[in-house]
């Protein structure tokens, strides 16, 4: 069906979208979006986010690492405002700096120390490197 055509029909999702004002059709969008960004911008300001910085992320002490980028990610899709790269200390993450054929931060590697997250579930600060085996015993 051509564009022209499903946009004038009165029984679409479209027409739907349009009567509720929701979407690129609420007139107040611009403003909430840059209060989303905003958002973003004051919780980086009041964390101390800074690339170079240790950091651990999420609520459990198991990922640490350093914040290698912070900034928008135009290839995760539907997001806007700031994003903060972590490069983990072990290979647990989700890429290697990079996304979508973007490069944010070193270098091609087949492990995956590097993640994508929001402000809030990052918390910077002097975190050390976990060690794995200090709580092992001697055998």
């Amino acid at each position: 069906m051509p564009a022209e055509e499903y946009e004038k029909k009165s029984d679409s999702v479209l027409a739907w979208k349009k009567a509720e004002k929701l979407g690129r059709f609420n007139p107040d969008a611009p403003s909430l979006e840059k209060a989303k960004i905003d958002a973003f911008d004051a919780e980086i300001k009041s964390k101390a986010i800074e690339v170079g910085k240790r950091c651990r992320v999420g609520g459990d002490d198991s990922r640490r690492g350093e914040i290698r980028y912070v900034g928008e990610v135009k290839e995760i899709p539907g997001s806007i405002g700031a994003w903060i790269g972590v490069h983990l200390d072990e290979p647990v993450g989700k890429n290697d700096g990079s996304i979508g054929g973007t490069r944010y931060w070193g270098t091609e590697s087949a492990l995956k120390h590097g993640v994508f997250v929001r402000p809030e579930r990052v918390e910077a600060g002097d975190w050390p490197v976990l060690d794995d085996l200090e709580d092992m015993e001697e055998i």
